[in-house]
């Protein structure tokens, strides 16, 4: 119940900023979220997490997004194209174009209310 997305090309600082948003929540309101966020990020984390889900679909069947938390997300950074920018008096700066590594673990959570009406008995 995995999933990642390898040498994206943003700032790793940027990502982790909607990383930050939706670590820790259910799936379906982090979707919900991630939908009406205005960052670039968010359509390819909202991307990775429909991917991630599809993962632990494929696994069992009988999961359903309100059952699925999203246990881990963490975004690392990836490598960087180094460029070259002419600059007066024949000299050259370098330019920095950084990437990032995201990776979700999604976790099933068990069903709070089973319990409860088990205890109740």
């Amino acid at each position: 119940m995995r999933a990642s997305l390898k040498n994206y090309r943003q700032s790793p600082r940027k990502v982790r900023l909607v990383a930050d948003l939706i670590r820790g929540k259910k799936v379906d309101r982090a979707l919900a979220e991630l939908a009406f966020l205005n960052k670039r990020a968010a359509h390819q984390i909202k991307k990775l997490l429909e991917s991630a889900v599809s993962n632990a679909k494929s696994t069992d069947e009988s999961i359903e997004n309100k059952d699925l938390t999203i246990k881990e997300i963490s975004v690392d950074k990836g490598f960087i194209l180094k460029r070259w920018r002419a600059r007066a008096f024949g000299r050259a700066a370098p330019i920095h174009k950084h990437t990032s590594r995201i990776n979700i673990k999604l976790e099933k959570i068990e069903n709070s209310s089973k319990k409860e009406i088990e205890k109740e008995k």
